[in-house]
């Protein structure tokens, strides 16, 4: 239990429904769908389509998302890939003909079709009790009357305005100048979209006016995207088999690779392999050992994650005990490694924007769902009649021949964004989720690590301070000690502190055995967990 004494936030409680999302409108409209007797898939999609309007630099119907989904009573998980593909012509030997060799962020080419919209509609289909006429209908009043701005969204929009100037999206800079915290921001364009995908569904943004504007607006820029690769991604959106590993006694399922899950089972079994750390959740043991096994996990990510409908990629042998046993017996308490082995190997020879949110209702079905423009506001593409901005989920591909995860027609790239959930014996235990680009597997185990091995509440496990390695350094928030590091550094760590927080998490734990649900929400962002 949390000091009273001190700043912070108690989690929420609730018996009968309960949602955490990063910005408030955003709960409070999953929270009246459950109420009017929607179930948790319902409520999912209504607060997600609200989020893409009400956080436009961090999710949009112009990107992607992933869902885990528990059925109340049926002892599985489902999970669905709802990532977009590469246009048809978007293959290696286009992109060496024209000399290019990477992808700027604001680069057409760095824009995969959306998949977000075919996935609603997906989900709704299979385990959904409303449509999506019903669903849309706050995110169309937040668009067409407009949405106060909140003060996280206010801070990223500054700090991308240089980046819509270049991109031209002169309207998401009204007056020239980023909208500030209570500022009213209006989308009709968008408005006009969410209405023709509530009348028409997901044809309507994949086919006619909508997909035509989209297609000429990265044409004109020199994308290679036609109206029939638009046409192709309605139904793209799919059903996978989740992946999970046991961890303290519970499992830990993830969406499979072109998603980086595998990255979250690597990580949890390297670190379930030692005891909590003697000094403690705070203390430089378990940050040090965490950071170093993420280390070896995201080079290996690096290596080899790609599409597996296009590439193999190794999971059996990343996620075997054999190799992560390895990989944890390099670690040592008292120096960071110097030299990592290569990728796939156990002997010695920047982030980004998203919206995650969770759903459980009165039933037990848990949802967790996160949607993505992946940087902030994307490519920063926006197709102005639409109102639609791209993500660039692209810059995930490798433009490098005979890697795994290089670019290719119809292949989807490498994907940051994770939904988590925790079952035992069959039932859903936790559902979670920590936003952040690249920090998400980092990010999704020190929560668990946190709750499961230090005792943390689920909103203690959230507010924990944050690190990330990255590039040869890492980063980390400005809530760790100095004392801490101090620590790390004397153990080989290059830290430097960073301006903005690591992502954010929303988290809803499911207390069956007394019928509570327990909510938090991540102070990083402007939202809240709620529950009735």
């Amino acid at each position: 239990m949390r000091d009273f004494h001190l700043p912070g936030r108690s989690p929420a409680y609730a018996a009968n429904g309960m949602a955490a999302t990063s910005v408030p409108a955003a709960t409070l409209t999953a929270l009246d769908v459950l109420r009017a007797g929607g179930n948790a898939m319902d409520a999912a999609i209504a607060a997600v389509a609200v989020q893409c309007v009400v956080e436009p630099q961090s999710t949009g119907i112009g990107g992607d998302c992933f869902c885990l989904y528990a059925p109340a009573g049926t002892n599985k998980v489902i999970a669905l890939n709802g990532s977009g593909r590469a246009p048809a012509g978007a293959s290696i030997d286009y992109f060496e003909s024209q000399g290019i060799t990477a992808l700027s962020n604001i680069s057409p080419h760095a824009v995969t079709v959306p998949g977000a919209v075919s996935a609603w509609e997906t989900l709704l289909s299979a385990h959904g009790t409303r449509s999506l006429r019903e669903l849309l209908q706050p995110a169309i009043r937040f668009a067409e009357e407009g949405f106060i701005v909140t003060p996280r969204v206010a801070m990223d929009w500054a700090h991308v305005v240089e980046k819509l100037k270049a991109s031209g999206a002169a309207k998401f800079l009204p007056g020239g100048k980023a909208p500030v915290a209570g500022d009213r921001f209006v989308q009709p364009q968008l408005a006009e979209t969410l209405k023709a995908i509530a009348s028409g569904g997901a044809a309507a943004f994949y086919e006619g006016p909508i997909a035509a504007d989209m297609v000429a607006t990265l044409r004109a820029r020199g994308g290679l995207h036609t109206e029939a690769d638009f046409a192709a991604a309605r139904t793209a959106a799919h059903f996978v088999e989740p992946i999970h590993t046991k961890y303290r006694g519970y499992d830990v399922w993830q969406c499979p690779p072109n998603g980086s899950g595998l990255l979250v089972l690597m990580l949890l079994g390297i670190v379930g392999g030692w005891d909590p750390a003697p000094d403690g959740a705070m203390g430089v043991t378990r940050y040090h050992r965490h950071l170093e096994a993420a280390r070896m996990v995201y080079r290996d990510r690096d290596a080899f994650l790609a599409d597996p409908l296009q590439t193999e990629v190794p999971v059996a042998h990343l996620t075997s005990p054999e190799y992560l046993d390895g990989l944890r017996r390099l670690i040592r308490d008292d120096v960071a490694l110097r030299d990592l082995p290569r990728a796939g190997e156990a002997e010695l020879p920047r982030h980004k924007d998203t919206v995650y949110l969770t759903v459980v209702d009165r039933d037990g079905n848990a949802v967790s769902f996160i949607n993505s423009l992946f940087e902030s506001f994307g490519s920063g593409i926006l197709a102005e009649k639409s109102g639609v901005m791209l993500h660039n989920r692209g810059l995930g591909f490798r433009l490098q021949r005979g890697h795994p995860n290089c670019i290719a027609s119809f292949k989807r790239p490498m994907h940051t964004i994770i939904p988590g959930m925790v079952t035992k014996d069959g039932e859903a235990v936790l559902s979670y989720g920590v936003m952040g680009g690249h920090y998400q597997p980092m990010g999704q185990t020190w929560f668990l690590a946190n709750h499961f091995d230090y005792g943390l509440d689920v909103q203690e496990a959230i507010d924990l301070p944050r690190v990330m390695p990255f590039a040869g350094r890492v980063e980390a928030e400005r809530g760790v000690p100095v004392a801490l590091i101090d620590q790390l550094s004397r153990l080989g760590h290059l830290v430097d502190r960073i301006d903005r927080p690591h992502g954010g998490g929303q988290a809803i734990l499911i207390d069956r055995q007394r019928g509570v649900l327990i909510g938090g929400s991540d102070p990083r962002k402007d939202g809240m967990a709620l529950g009735y």
